[in-house]
């Protein structure tokens, strides 16, 4: 098993850097390594957050040396990995109606589909949650189709709606707060992935997989409703 690249990032954090691309197998090494080390954190560690293809490991200098971090690393990055414990399968409901999908228009054009065939593409798929970022629960997603692989805009366009679905540079996402963006919002979920009122204002964990189920304008309203009074509208199981 080939050993992670390990990178300083400053004084206080050691990235361990396991490819570079977007491939489950490099994740699974990614998110084996974050359990080993949560499982068993050394003295001096601060925090891990894990990304698409690599680690990044905070910890304090002043109790924790740099290279006895790395040897640790590198060793528990020897160890065969298992599936992270506890990963879901979400689906969460999607409106992909114009007043909720702005840029499905663009994409269809961008690709030459129909603007029902982006639809049922994007809804036909199975994402893995590759890591959050920019934003409280901006979800980054692995798993778009490759008809929809369109690059991202030259120019950011004006902000999304919140809980927007976007898709840019083959990957796809999901916008918690509204923001200028140069993804391409092509549908809109009810669902909140950050909810600060909840006991675990993350519901969607690194790792777990999303699914969209496509609904039309009227129910759409509906779970909206629901959801902003704090139901959840999304399902949950357990991933086989």
């Amino acid at each position: 098993m080939e050993s992670p690249r390990l990178l300083d990032a400053g004084e206080a954090a050691l990235v361990a850097e396991f490819g570079t691309t977007v491939d489950p197998a490099i994740h699974d090494r990614v998110l084996a390594l974050d359990d080993a080390l949560r499982a068993a954190p050394p003295e001096g560690l601060t925090e891990t957050v894990p990304t698409y293809r690599s680690l990044m490991i905070h910890y304090d200098p002043l109790v924790l040396d740099r290279d006895d971090l790395a040897e640790r690393v590198l060793a528990l990055a020897a160890r065969p990995g298992a599936a992270r414990a506890g990963a879901a399968l979400w689906t969460l409901p999607c409106c992909y109606d114009p007043a909720c999908a702005e840029d499905i228009g663009a994409v269809a054009q961008a690709t030459g589909l129909t603007v029902e065939r982006v639809a049922a593409l994007h809804a036909g798929a199975e994402y893995r949650v590759y890591m959050y970022g920019f934003a409280p629960g901006f979800a980054y997603l692995g798993g778009l189709p490759r008809e929809l692989a369109v690059s991202r805009r030259a120019t950011p366009r004006p902000p999304h709606p919140e809980n927007a679905l976007l898709i840019g540079g083959g990957l796809a996402a999901v916008g918690t707060f509204p923001m200028p963006t140069g993804w391409y919002v092509v549908g809109r979920t009810p669902e909140r992935l950050y909810a600060p009122h909840r006991p675990d204002p993350f519901p969607v964990a690194v790792g777990d997989t999303l699914r969209f189920e496509a609904v039309d304008a009227a129910t759409f309203a509906d779970l909206e409703t629901r959801a902003a009074a704090g139901e959840f509208v999304a399902h949950r199981r357990e991933a086989a």
